[in-house]
């Protein structure tokens, strides 16, 4: 167990509490230059400020045409996202570049650069600077350094920062290194719930079972007895909603509203995920949401168009928008089967297709295309032991990535508490060997 320091002294501020009786503090703008030479991307690439520190500029970043107005980076320099949404956006740079205006660059005067990396990113220091911005907007606004610079830190001898980095330097990797491998075995949780599916409901359960050829060529060989069919044939009902204003505020129980494009996400549907209605347009509403039907993202970005998420509950006074369809199905057709069969690969590559040609950003499903969509179909006997048997397995599949993801957490809040109890002096590290 990491002891804390012999003596501490009161600091006044919160995001430090007490400090030990040996550390300083002194403003940013004393310990730190701001670095504020406007530069070419031509000259010195672009780099992007993200959560995980500075990178070369990112394939999905939002490309500006303000190319000979950017800011200078040097290698060492200490770069955060000003802006309260990017929250956690910042890091010291292992490169020479240039970032946006909306980015603040310090270059360190006397200070390890690791340590300031660690200081600086820490949840309380992220937490004090942005506290110190301004803004209209609740939840967006920008600390200048202006304010930055009267920000309070501590000064520390260069050995102890050494003796902080080193360690938090090797905690974090082997935090982080846990945490990898806890994705990857999530990943692959997710595969193998993924396969169980896909073979399940295009093959069935009988391994022996004889196949036939579906006529298909993305479909291929399916069970003998079962029937090719298109979506149309066992759809009853398909219905979207009306567009109406709507605040981006989750509505209470009481209030009336629609549910949001991203309720449907991942396979999965979140009826949590609301915006109030308006009063005005109350009235216009029209498609109330109901449990055991099919909400699928009938317009969205490429890689969610088409997604689709069953309604096991559905609250009262919900209402589809216009970009999601809800989905009925005749009394032969399970909508469980229907909902397993939209997370397979038959049905996203005729989602594939149904796009081709249309906007890079924005795609949209006809219901002409989508009722044409091909599927093979058991008897509804074998639909419901087929979504039996999905649902035991795939629910203790369900339960192991819940417990990973919980181990995740708790990591990320040590490694958040560690590095905060590091940097602010709650933990002393002088003698602590790195190996």
């Amino acid at each position: 167990m990491i002891k804390g320091y012999p003596q501490y002294k009161d600091t006044k501020f919160e995001w430090l509490g007490a400090l030990p009786s040996h550390w300083g503090l002194a403003k940013i703008g004393v310990l730190f230059d701001q670095r504020n030479e406007k530069v070419s991307d031509a000259d010195f690439p672009a780099l992007s400020v993200t959560k995980n520190g500075i990178v070369p500029q990112l394939e999905n970043a939002a490309k500006t045409d303000a190319g000979d107005n950017r800011m200078l980076v040097r290698k060492g320099d200490f770069v955060i996202n000003s802006r309260s949404d990017r929250k956690g956006s910042s890091g010291v740079s292992s490169l020479d570049g240039s970032v946006s205006l909306i980015s603040i660059v310090l270059r360190p005067l006397e200070h390890n650069p690791r340590y300031i990396h660690h200081l600086f990113r820490s949840y309380n220091f992220q937490e004090e600077f942005y506290r110190n911005g301004k803004g209209i907007v609740a939840d967006l606004w920008s600390t200048r350094y202006s304010e930055m610079k009267n920000i309070y830190i501590p000064v520390i001898p260069m050995d102890e920062q050494n003796s902080i980095a080193d360690y938090l330097d090797k905690e974090t990797s082997r935090i982080d290194g846990l945490i990898s491998e806890k994705n990857n075995f999530i990943n692959l949780l997710k595969e193998k719930r993924q396969a169980l599916i896909s073979h399940v409901v295009a093959k069935g359960l009988d391994p022996n079972v004889e196949m036939k050829d579906s006529g298909v060529e993305w479909i291929g060989k399916i069970p003998k007895h079962w029937t090719r069919k298109r979506l149309k044939h066992v759809i009853s009902l398909i219905e979207s909603g009306t567009s109406v204003n709507a605040a981006n505020v989750q509505a209470d129980p009481n209030q009336v509203a629609v549910l949001k494009t991203s309720s449907v996400y991942g396979g999965k549907f979140d009826p949590s995920k609301t915006k109030t209605v308006i009063d005005e347009d109350v009235s216009r509403v029209n498609c109330p949401l109901r449990k055991g039907s099919l909400i699928v993202s009938r317009m969205n970005t490429p890689d969610l168009v088409g997604s689709a998420g069953y309604v096991f509950d559905a609250p009262e006074n919900i209402f589809l928008p216009d970009r999601l369809w809800q989905v009925e199905f005749n009394s032969a057709t399970l909508p469980e089967f229907i909902y397993y069969w939209t997370l397979t690969d038959v049905y996203r590559n005729q989602v594939k297709i149904s796009c081709e040609g249309t906007s890079s950003s924005m795609q949209n499903i006809s219901q002409g295309d989508f009722k044409n969509y091909h599927l093979a179909v058991p008897s509804l006997e074998e639909q419901i032991l087929i979504v039996d048997h999905i649902r035991s397995r795939a629910s203790f599949i369900e339960k192991l990535i819940v417990e990973v993801n919980h181990s995740i957490d708790l990591l990320k809040e040590h490694r958040t508490a560690l590095i905060s109890s590091a940097v602010t002096g709650k933990i002393d590290l002088r003698d602590k060997e790195v190996a």
